[in-house]
């Protein structure tokens, strides 16, 4: 802790910020962090109950809803390897090899091995998938006015950019414990 102000970095649990007289953070401060969490913590739980919603509505699961979303969102007309969408989805490769054979075999999505490297698997979306999912956008986009109607553009936007530098920070926190243990 030094007199320039900035945060010490101490054991979990023990930051303080330095000031005038060293104070420790306020107790308020580190209950509004524990609050975000949770907050955050139950928006997450809200978000996959949505995706099994979403997911029954074709007959899948929640995480192979996930999937065909991360394919809408990334697929240029190519295709898309597999560990690129496992790095979307934070999952491993394997769950989502396993995963889009399953989506294969109802015919939501094409496997095919890469004209670069036959051992890269791209995958797709089939024509069926695509019809599937036009017919919920008027659901999907009423429940999304419904969520975000406290938001405009201008400040959902915002709040998006925010949350986005969060994660990255909350990545790079991440792999700082991992090398600190």
């Amino acid at each position: 802790m030094g007199a320039t102000g900035k945060r010490s970095v101490g054991p979990p649990g023990s930051a303080q910020r330095a000031s005038s007289g060293g104070t420790p953070t306020s107790t308020k401060n580190q209950d509004l962090a524990r609050r975000f969490t949770w907050v955050i913590a139950s928006i997450s739980v809200h978000l996959e109950e949505l995706r099994y919603f979403w997911g029954k509505t074709l007959g899948i699961s929640g995480p192979q809803w996930m999937i065909l979303m991360a394919l809408a969102e990334i697929d240029q007309d190519d295709g898309v390897p597999v560990n690129v969408v496992s790095k979307k989805l934070h999952v491993d490769p394997s769950f989502v090899t396993t995963q889009s054979k399953l989506l294969e075999k109802k015919g939501f999505i094409r496997r095919k091995p890469s004209t670069e490297d036959a051992r890269i698997v791209q995958m797709s979306l089939t024509d069926k998938t695509y019809k599937h999912l036009a017919s919920l956008a008027a659901q999907q986009e009423a429940l999304n006015e419904f969520i975000f109607a406290e938001f405009g553009d201008r400040e959902l936007g915002e709040l998006t950019n925010k949350l986005a530098a969060l994660q990255k920070r909350l990545e790079k926190a991440c792999m700082k414990v991992e090398l600190d243990i």
